[in-house]
């Protein structure tokens, strides 16, 4: 594989040396070249600087997972700054994350009818409307709008090494979700990693499943293919039904997705046996939380192929350890290796600590971020030495096989998505029926974790279940609305009176 450190260099190469090789196809679809997607890549950065976009901006971008949406991150991110946000999102979360990021423009689907649009607009922010282009190959498209006034923040031509590729935001318990800016030195060498560690081949061809405003559907399911020239077959997102129809079209050798899909996967498994014979994969990939390992032994048997489970996060650019591919040991219920940063086990107070013993997962390398944006408290909490730490706890083996021993973050993961406990009591505390709520993840036997909430009302004031869910339906996405609200007398406490979401579940009885 050869060295890269920017999107628009990485692509370069394959339309270079395999310029007609397939980068990206979709159902149904002729396949988009490298060389194709390299001349894409010319043309959205020449439109954008035409517009007035250059580096250092951000652009917004809400579409739904297809092609487009894949080769417009990585085509907006070699002229620019590139912002997906979740298509799910009511407007009182994309105003909230397109006035934090500063966006200065949004990419919207020619015609759409999301909220985003009303928003952008109420804010000054430019609308970018984008047309599929399917004649010319999987994710080709156009993009047209008005000039955006004023000049690029850091100049035209293509992003460079330590300009910001990515920008996501991550869920934070006790203040209000962290700007994690990723360069193009992190993004690409977060691909490089995880194209090494599954040993990726122009050869392979990848289903991809995974939501695209996601640090794993990004990083794992497009850019790592891409490091190495191999194809992408882009599908509208995760669709249990379908699943097997596209395995049969696309052939794949790999894919990867969160525990959650590979259970619904597994269960319509037993009626597909031919398309899983018919079509043999290389191995399966799992990230984004923790796999059951009887789930893994099952779907190794049932496809025939390893499971190579990753642990991953947002700061990292995604990948930090994973199991190795045969013959290397894979050890279900561990998380791997170290699989691109250093990965060390740290005390409270800094000190790295021996094989065996437990503490905080500290990381460090090329592909972690250098901080978090306009938050210096965070920057503090997050870095100790150059190390990052995770706020995840672990352990790890004398020949270095990591295993996570708990959360010391309260977020929760549902399912791979994760939920700050905190937006969701914000929220729910808006309705002048409430008068306390603390937000806290339950057991959940396929999500891993669900939304639940402990609700105090006010004096006087009366409220169901049915009409609390129904009013934070209207401020959040579904997946961050609690399945679970218990009303109660009082919330329980801790020792020195502060409320803890930490073992609230079980204290309530909460348990699966």
């Amino acid at each position: 594989m050869q060295h890269f450190t920017t999107l628009a260099e990485m692509i370069a190469i394959h339309a270079r040396q395999t310029p007609d090789a397939p980068a990206m196809s979709a159902p149904d679809s002729q396949a988009l070249s490298y060389g194709g997607l390299h001349q894409l890549l010319g043309q959205t950065l020449e439109k954008l600087n035409a517009l007035g976009i250059g580096r250092g901006d951000r652009v917004g971008i809400v579409l739904p997972n297809c092609p487009e949406m894949a080769t417009a991150f990585v085509a907006v991110a070699s002229a620019c700054t590139a912002a997906p946000l979740n298509m799910a999102y009511r407007a009182d979360e994309f105003e909230f994350y397109l006035s934090d990021l500063k966006a200065k423009a949004l990419i919207v689907t020619t015609g759409s009818d999301t909220p985003a649009r009303a928003v952008a607009t109420k804010l000054g922010v430019a609308v970018l409307e984008l047309t599929a282009q399917p004649a010319l190959g999987a994710g080709c498209f156009e993009l047209s709008g008005t000039p955006v006034a004023g000049s690029p923040a850091a100049g035209t031509g293509p992003a460079q090494t330590d300009d910001v590729a990515l920008i996501l935001h991550t869920s934070g318990t006790t203040s209000r979700p962290k700007i994690v800016p990723l360069t193009h030195r992190n993004v690409c060498a977060s691909a490089r990693n995880i194209s090494a560690t599954l040993q990726l081949t122009q050869a392979d061809r990848e289903l991809h499943i995974m939501p695209l405003f996601h640090i794993h559907g990004l990083i794992a399911g497009v850019l790592a293919p891409m490091a190495v020239g191999s194809q992408i077959f882009c599908t509208p997102g995760f669709n249990a039904l379908k699943f097997f129809g596209w395995m049969k079209e696309c052939k794949p050798t790999w894919y990867t997705a969160v525990p959650t899909m590979h259970q619904t996967i597994l269960s319509r498994a037993a009626g597909n046996l031919d398309v899983i014979a018919a079509n043999p994969l290389r191995f399966i990939r799992s990230s984004s939380s923790s796999m059951p390992t009887q789930v893994i032994a099952e779907l190794e048997k049932v496809f025939n192929a390893p499971l190579i489970e990753s642990y991953g996060m947002t700061e990292a650019a995604h990948q930090m350890s994973s199991n190795p591919l045969p013959p290397a040991r894979r050890i279900p219920g561990s998380v791997g290796i170290a699989a691109g940063p250093e990965v060390g086990i740290m005390d409270l107070e800094g000190h790295l600590l021996a094989p065996g013993e437990i503490g905080e997962i500290v990381i460090r390398g090329e592909n972690v971020t250098l901080g978090y944006e306009n938050n210096d408290k965070a920057n503090a909490e997050g870095f100790t030495h150059g190390w990052f730490r995770t706020g995840d706890q672990g352990t790890l083996t004398a020949d270095g096989y990591l295993s996570l021993t708990g959360r010391l973050k309260e977020i929760i993961n549902r399912g791979g998505e994760k939920v700050s406990p905190r937006e969701i009591d914000e929220v729910l505390m808006d309705h002048p029926a409430v008068m306390q709520v603390v937000t806290f993840g339950m057991p959940h036997a396929k999500l891993g974790e669900e939304v639940a909430a402990a609700v105090v009302l006010r004096e006087g004031h009366s409220l169901t279940e049915r009409e609390l869910r129904d009013f934070a339906g209207t401020k959040l996405a579904d997946f961050k609305v609690p399945k679970k609200i218990l009303f109660l007398s009082e919330i329980p406490k801790g020792a020195t009176g502060k409320l803890q979401r930490i073992g609230l579940a079980e204290k309530l009885g909460l348990m699966a």
